[in-house]
């Protein structure tokens, strides 16, 4: 009964600050987030993330993308999320990660509807519906036996700009091995999610006031050129329409919510 309605995809995004906040949850690997919609269409980037959101009345999962896409949400719609670090949704969700690329999917879809309206019918019975979230998540990830500690130092290391083959003899993987942890952990292999965070340090350095250049050497490309070719095929769009359209805007959002350019 609660499963139709507008779906949010995963939202890469840079929001309005006033209408965006986000906190570290109490569960390990979970930020929660809250946004009230504008009604304006929002860009999308990839940012390795899962998210569950809660509208009010739908439950949605927004799966990790490889591209960027406009989204939309009517004028006032209020959102709680959850964004769960690489390698978290996983668990929680009892789903691999690429079984949910590119996806946006309601909850009763990947979880079963009866665990899922559970939920919602706790969501709308409560006036602090990101604690309950946060509750089900801290259950769930409990009772799944808790975080998949050598993926999330796989995430760790990849998030700081090491390549593929330092990671796997870090975490004693083959290559082979890593890509296909990797795949279902973050529902992109070891390269494509070394690619999608790499854009993200370059857009956050930029957006911080670092020179585009600068901030693209500093993030691990090999020249502008590079990054302009990454950015377009990761985004659709130029570095400078992207890191312009955000230019004044300081919060950064969740995958769920969050590249929003």
């Amino acid at each position: 009964m609660l499963r139709d309605g507008p779906i949010l995809g995963t939202m890469s995004v840079m929001p309005d600050p006033s209408t965006y906040r986000e906190r570290p949850s109490a569960v390990a690997g979970v930020t929660v987030w809250t946004r009230v919609a504008d009604g304006s269409p929002s860009l999308i980037l990839p940012d390795g993330c899962i998210d569950v959101l809660w509208n009010g009345r739908v439950l949605t999962v927004a799966g990790p993308d490889t591209t960027a896409h406009r989204a939309n949400a009517p004028n006032g719609t209020r959102y709680t999320a959850l964004r769960f670090a690489s390698g978290v949704a996983p668990i929680v969700l009892g789903i691999a990660a690429d079984e949910l690329r590119d996806q946006r999917p309601g909850l009763a879809d990947v979880i079963g509807a009866d665990d899922a309206d559970r939920l919602a019918e706790s969501l709308l019975a409560t006036v602090h519906p990101s604690r309950e979230l946060e509750r089900w998540a801290g259950r769930r990830l409990a009772y799944a036996g808790g975080r998949d500690r050598i993926m999330g130092r796989v995430a760790a290391l990849i998030a700081e700009g090491c390549t593929v083959a330092e990671v796997a003899a870090q975490v004693g993987f083959s290559e082979r091995q890593l890509n296909r942890r990797s795949l279902a952990s973050f529902g992109y292999g070891s390269k494509v999610l070394a690619r999608v965070l790499r854009l993200q340090r370059a857009l956050t350095s930029a957006r911080g006031g670092m020179p585009l250049v600068q901030a693209a050497l500093a993030a691990g490309y090999a020249d502008q050129a590079h990054f302009a070719h990454e950015v377009r095929s990761l985004t659709g769009q130029s570095a400078s329409q992207i890191v312009g359209s955000a230019a004044n805007k300081s919060t950064p959002l969740p995958s769920g919510s969050r590249n929003v350019a």
